[in-house]
């Protein structure tokens, strides 16, 4: 699961794909309608791949938390509980480590929410991402 090309975007719902970079902005494409649009830095764009949960200990990739909800689901999309209690006790199925003092009930909405668009467009999967040879070297 490649998520360097998923795009947050602050104040915009959703989920969006990078198209291309210019020297102020990006392009972006909206997974839920299509609708392409520039987004600029300050804007708060962020790839999902650089979000992190926090945990007791550290902090817990998105993909990570993708997956393993994924393989809760069998791969399907959730039903996303309206109780918050009911959130936060599904949300310790997946990852009963995660620090419930700073990962909010928004947090956990959001994720849900993410997961759904990701698994709708066939996004989410099981497997590793693969070190780059620049990683590779590094090590």
């Amino acid at each position: 699961m490649d998520l360097s090309n998923i795009l947050s975007i602050t104040g915009k719902g959703g989920l969006f794909k990078l198209i291309s970079r210019t020297p102020n902005s990006f392009i972006v494409e909206s997974l839920e309608d299509g609708h392409r649009f520039p987004a600029f830095s300050h804007d708060g764009v962020a790839t999902l791949d650089n979000i992190a949960i926090f945990t007791e200990e550290a902090e817990t990739s998105l993909q990570s938390v993708f997956q393993n909800i994924y393989k809760k689901e069998n791969g399907a999309q959730i039903n996303v509980p309206k109780d918050n209690n009911a959130l936060k006790a599904y949300f310790a199925e997946v990852l009963p480590e995660y620090d419930r003092e700073r990962v909010y009930v928004s947090n956990i909405k959001k994720v849900l929410a993410w997961y759904n668009i990701l698994v709708e467009h066939n996004l989410v999967d099981l497997e590793e991402e693969k070190e780059t040879p620049a990683e590779e070297q590094a090590q």
